[in-house]
């Protein structure tokens, strides 16, 4: 085809998923939104150079009649998502796709995000497994002989994928010697392989959108939906579409957002793990009143935090949304002390997310479904949501979102030491193609990795204090990841260690954290680290 070029690998079946049909819906999208897409990164550099400057975020004065008027509602449930009470995440891998539609999940976030890698085999190989998966056919068998396939004794988790945000490039496949966007390569691969396969089982083809940051994007990607039906014959509204608010500009144009995809919409999550490093990464420069204690110590309780999450259930309620809650990243453990602990706070979670509106919530792992499940079967009963709960006595101003200052807890020397220690045993594992990695009983992705490096960088170039009196400086964290990365060594062994991505992954965390100007994304440095 003119224009448009794949220069990753052919594998067996890639062409299955790499059609004429869907390179053709590549090249449009792209000579169509991609110059609107690089606009709109670039408002976002102007934007968090303004609050740099002193600007602070703020309700949107140009779309306030869309925020006063009352009359206007998204579109109602789609097929096999009326009820999402307990969803789980995770990669687009073989083992994964099955385990997670089989855990009793009433939806699957097929992760080719945070939870994925870009790497070229895992784009095309997990459209395969989502196609398989959808015809029924996915099996898989482990290398020690263990069998996986779908059950057949209870309904499948419904599909709703997760492709990659905005400012991810996809370098494999160019149109007019341009890389083309990550997210929309994602979006017609899946919607040109599966779109119609989910509308002859009586669904659809569902996605949730990460990493945005304004209505302007989510207006993009409406665009994108209906040159996508309208090129592929299928019918507008088809597509729905959950909106992530983990970034702190989009916490401010909830509605906005909701009303650009009204027809399209599916609701809000609150991705809380994105959402913090978002609110370190936008405040980055402002001071002590914007430095947050050890990552594990900021829970859904305080201010900033409980406001963000009462307005995202307000908001979806009063629009006829879903409202589904935040991920538990924590996942069974061989001990039972840790595994009693780590149930509790997931029940604590879900209990208080179910009693505060929302209509389900995110695990990370099947053996975390049913905790959820109880929770929220608790409140709902045999409802499928509470989307009638308006929560009209809500009222959340910009400056409770903002309150990031009342936050108590402290800085520690264990806390810099765990983010650099998860962060470079991240680095190492996404280098190698997991996006989705149990480090210390938490489910590790993307987003967290992220918490990571921005603390040590926000803690580095704001001279923060720990509690024991050390401040933090180059030298410090020089040194303690010289003494993390040999605690990993002794670990995992030094043939291991030697012979994986470790000295990649410790140079990028390295460069990420100490540098003098702060990197947006640490997957774009590590995109050009992988082949």
């Amino acid at each position: 085809m003119a224009g448009i070029e794949v220069t990753g690998p052919m594998h067996e079946r890639f062409d299955e998923v790499l059609t004429p049909a869907a390179l053709a819906l590549i090249e449009r999208l792209h000579r169509e939104l991609n110059p609107r897409r690089l606009e709109l990164l670039r408002r976002r550099a102007e934007r968090t150079a303004a609050v740099a400057a002193g600007a602070e975020l703020d309700f949107l004065t140009e779309t306030k009649d869309v925020r006063e008027d009352d009359t206007w509602r998204v579109a109602p449930p789609a097929p096999g998502l009326e009820d999402r009470r307990v969803e789980i995440t995770g990669p687009t891998d073989r083992k994964m796709t099955i385990n997670a539609l089989n855990s009793g999940a009433k939806v699957w976030l097929a992760d080719q995000e945070d939870a994925n890698t870009p790497l070229w085999e895992n784009v095309v190989q997990g459209q395969l497994n989502l196609s398989d998966a959808i015809d029924g056919t996915i099996e898989f068998t482990n290398p020690d002989g263990k069998h996986y396939a779908l059950r057949t004794d209870q309904p499948l988790a419904t599909i709703v994928v997760r492709p990659r945000g905005w400012h991810l490039p996809e370098k494999h496949i160019t149109v007019d010697g341009e890389p083309t966007s990550g997210g929309l390569v994602d979006f017609a691969l899946y919607l040109a392989t599966s779109g119609q396969k989910q509308l002859d089982r009586g669904q659809g083809p569902y996605f949730y959108l990460p990493k945005m940051e304004s209505h302007l994007e989510a207006r993009l990607w409406n665009d994108a939906f209906v040159i996508g039906q309208d090129a592929l014959g299928i019918p507008r509204g088809t597509i729905r579409a959950t909106v992530l608010i983990e970034t702190y500009p989009a916490a401010f144009e909830m509605e906005e957002i909701l009303y650009e995809l009204r027809e399209h919409s599916a609701g809000l999550n609150a991705g809380r793990w994105d959402y913090m490093f978002s609110v370190i990464k936008n405040y980055r420069t402002r001071g002590s009143d914007w430095v947050l204690p050890d990552r594990n110590s900021v829970t859904m309780t305080v201010p900033f935090m409980r406001a963000y999450t009462e307005l995202l259930v307000r908001t979806c309620h009063k629009r006829g949304a879903h409202a589904i809650g935040g991920m538990a990243a924590f996942i069974p453990s061989r001990d039972p002390v840790v595994n009693e602990a780590a149930f509790a706070k997931v029940q604590d979670d879900k209990t208080r997310e179910a009693g505060d509106g929302f209509d389900g919530s995110w695990v990370a792992h099947p053996g975390m479904v049913e905790v959820c499940r109880e929770a929220f079967t608790a409140v709902l009963g045999d409802r499928p949501n509470q989307i009638d709960r308006t929560r009209d006595d809500v009222h959340v101003t910009a400056a409770q979102l903002l309150d990031v200052v009342s936050t108590p807890g402290e800085v520690t020397e264990a806390g810099l030491r765990s983010n650099i220690s998860v962060g470079i045993q991240y680095l190492a594992a996404w280098l190698g193609g997991l996006g989705a990695v149990g480090i210390n009983n938490l489910m590790e992705d993307a987003a967290t990795a992220e918490i990571s490096r921005s603390q040590v960088w926000q803690w580095l170039h704001n001279g923060v204090e720990l509690s024991d009196g050390q401040r933090v400086t180059r030298e410090l964290v020089e040194r303690l990841i010289d003494e993390e990365c040999a605690s990993i060594e002794q670990r995992v062994g030094a043939d291991a260690f030697g012979g994986g991505h470790w000295a990649e992954a410790r140079a990028t965390f390295t460069d990420l954290s100490l540098a003098d100007d702060y990197t947006d994304f640490l997957t774009l440095p590590a995109y050009e680290r992988m082949p």
